[in-house]
């Protein structure tokens, strides 16, 4: 067994595509080695800002030799057809066997092919592999045609020690490769994966992102400790950073106190989206007036000038923001609002500013739904909320939107409740975001979801399988976060209608709530709910109590992993089925009335009976929203369903009696689905 190598190495690769790339890389080599019958032990993509990386075990040298048999026609068959399956297999009448079969005499073709060198096969499958990345974005460089992510320069592949040859974006593959573009620029001689890791880590290249992100995080911790900080977490600015640089240097950095007086959320900001800056708490958790950046090299200085440069380019973005935020202070929310007709929400569905009336509207009405929020403090967050979208901080640093509405609100002399609510109104931005549970925030967050999923629908701007440009799944995947999470007694259909005339427009059926049962889908499942459970409850019409739906999914569940339930489950789909036949048979349901006076044999007697008193404590126990005694009422009926089937004939020879014991079974089913559907149940 052999080993593959194999390195792309060009110029920086953008660290938001590294991580996908060196899995598309792997999925595309393995799937071809599939195909090719090459099997592996183990594959490994590692992804640096300059090289994508793929290492491969266990590989054979050869493929498998095949020996294939195909029959042809009878060796009387008209010589047509004799010709037409020569040519197809490549032979002559000699190469082939005679072979007497029980219908005659036919002709075997046996084909025995030679498994090609691995190398070879690779030579094959390495440059379709690379020219079927999937870039985001690509370009083309010099005067080839070849489109990639950025130039290449090099491609090292190597195979049982030695180079695979092939040719892509004209680069001939070969056995080089070269280290840090400062410290080892050098052409470096690869023999194997081992020698490969060896070489480039004397030549200051960590080729595993997880190492890069370790030396960063431990780095960056320890350099706070020593300066009696504290690091501020940031696991996802920690990933982008080892997509900078293959040779990790933390470095501690500060900068003027005076530019404390601006939000900590400016500054952090600034820091890590212009930056990218990892911030320090001090120890009683306020932001410190210091900064971690990360260079790519071991300066001789011991980064005093990189620590110096860096300080100098922070220093003009901070006094970018104190000047914004001196100056928005001058100006209150309110007089900003009318800038806001200016800005367009859509084409379709007008101005920033009429998109915050239909908020102020809907959050006054949503009010009822939430236990202590109040319609005039929700109308005057939703008024206010957009506001700051029109003021300098924000469109310079449009990721402090709603942070610096509630700064702004505060400084108006606006209740607190507001302020947050301005603040809290966008969230969840997204699934690790967390949900508003303030009264008033849940209010105008709520309006501001529900106006724009509503109104895209209402112009038929829906997502589709590949798109989805205004983040509409996003939105509901938020309501439903905030409904559940909080508990909120909120009837969608009622929500959907009252948004929708905000509109003033003439309402229409449509299939937004079946948009949410979905997302709901989705979001349980990853949370180790099953989906068909959902869709059963689902499957029923007219609930849209998202609260009360879990809670009968959850019962449902329950209850079919007791013995009682996945027996009834079982007799369900045996009466379903039968019904099913004799219906398609009879042209008709039979869901009428059971005639008392035809119910001849005692297990059909007990069933009916156990039907009736299990549909009126299934009705008291729905309407008392008690879904786990529904469950046991239905349990009840496992006994007498069972002796039912085991004792009684349903298709009799008397046509009375049959339609009798058709009806029965219609009257097992019809009183299962005042739970759920239990036709759309898996398993």
């Amino acid at each position: 067994m052999a080993e593959l190598l194999l390195e792309l190495f060009g110029e920086e690769i953008p660290a938001r595509m590294q991580a996908r790339a060196a899995d598309d890389l792997k999925r595309l080599v393995c799937d071809g080695l599939k195909a090719a019958e090459l099997s592996f032990d183990e594959a490994a993509a590692y992804v640096t800002p300059r090289r994508l990386i793929l290492h491969i075990t266990g590989l054979p040298t050869a493929q498998p030799d095949v020996r294939e048999e195909k029959r042809g026609p009878k060796v009387d068959a008209p010589e047509k057809a004799i010709a037409g399956f020569l040519r197809g297999n490549g032979l002559s009448r000699e190469q082939c066997e005679e072979r007497d079969l029980p219908k005659g005499r036919f002709l075997f073709a046996v084909i025995e092919r030679q498994g090609r060198p691995t190398a070879d096969v690779l030579g094959d499958i390495l440059p379709k592999a690379f020219a079927d990345l999937p870039w985001p974005k690509s370009m083309r460089w010099g005067s080839g045609s070849t489109r990639w992510v950025r130039p290449l320069q090099s491609i090292l592949a190597l195979f049982d020690g030695a180079v695979v040859a092939l040719t892509f974006a004209n680069i001939e593959s070969g056995d080089q490769t070269r280290g840090h573009r400062f410290h080892a620029p050098s052409p470096i001689s690869i023999k194997d994966f081992a020698d490969y890791q060896r070489k480039l880590a004397a030549a200051k290249v960590v080729i595993d992102a997880a190492e890069r992100r370790r030396i960063i995080t431990t780095g960056a911790r320890q350099l706070a400790r020593d300066a009696g900080l504290t690091l501020v977490e940031d696991d996802g600015l920690v990933a982008e950073i080892a997509g900078l640089v293959e040779w990790p240097i933390p470095m501690l950095g500060g900068f003027h106190k005076r530019f404390l007086d601006v939000p900590a959320e400016v500054l952090v900001t600034t820091m890590k989206v212009n930056q990218k800056y990892l911030s320090l708490r001090d120890e009683d958790g306020d932001l410190a007036p210091n900064f971690i950046t990360v260079a790519n090299l071991e300066a001789q200085d011991g980064g005093k000038q990189i620590i110096a440069g860096n300080e100098y380019v922070l220093t003009a973005r901070l006094a970018d923001a104190e000047f914004f935020w001196t100056q928005d202070k001058k100006k209150t929310l309110e007089s900003r609002l009318p800038a806001l007709e200016e800005m367009v929400f859509h084409a379709k569905l007008g101005s920033l500013g009429q998109k915050v009336r239909r908020m102020e509207a809907l959050a006054a009405e949503l009010a009822r739904f939430i236990p202590g929020a109040e319609a005039g403090l929700a109308r005057r967050a939703a008024h206010l909320c957009k506001a700051d979208l029109v003021s300098g901080m924000v469109y310079e640093f449009p990721e402090v939107q709603g942070v610096m509405g509630r700064y702004y609100a505060l400084n108006d002399g606006e209740p607190a409740d507001v302020a947050d609510a301005i603040a809290q109104h966008y969230s969840p931005a997204g699934p690790s975001d967390d949900c508003p549970t303030a009264a008033t925030a849940l209010c105008v967050a709520l309006a501001d979801k529900l106006d724009t999923l509503v109104g895209f629908w209402a112009i038929d701007e829906k997502p589709t399988g590949s798109r989805d440009p205004f983040a509409l799944r996003r939105a509901a995947l938020g309501v439903i976060r905030m409904v559940l999470e909080n508990e909120l007694r909120l009837p969608l259909k009622d929500a959907f209608a009252t948004a929708f005339n905000m509109y003033q427009l003439e309402e229409e059926e449509h299939d937004l709530l079946d948009f949410f049962a979905d997302r709901l889908k989705v979001h349980l499942r990853e949370q180790g709910v099953r989906h068909d459970l959902v869709q059963a409850v689902f499957a029923l019409g007219g609930e849209d109590d998202l609260v009360r739906l879990i809670a009968r999914v959850r019962a449902l569940d329950g209850f079919l992993g007791s013995e009682d339930g996945a027996n009834l489950l079982t007799a369900y789909r045996r009466a379903a089925n039968i019904l099913r036949i004799e219906e398609k048979k009879d042209g008709h349901a039979h869901d009428g009335a059971v005639d008392a006076e035809l119910l001849q044999q005692g297990e059909e007697t007990a069933l009916a009976e156990a039907l009736a008193v299990s549909v009126r404590k299934i009705d008291t126990a729905l309407a008392d929203e008690d879904f786990t005694q529904g469950m046991a009422a239905m349990a009840a009926l496992r006994q007498p369903v069972d002796q039912f089937f085991d004792a009684v004939t349903v298709n009799a020879d008397d046509g009375a009696l049959r339609v009798n014991r058709l009806r029965l079974l219609s009257q097992i089913r019809k009183t299962l689905h005042k739970v759920a559907d239990f036709g759309e149940i898996e398993g």
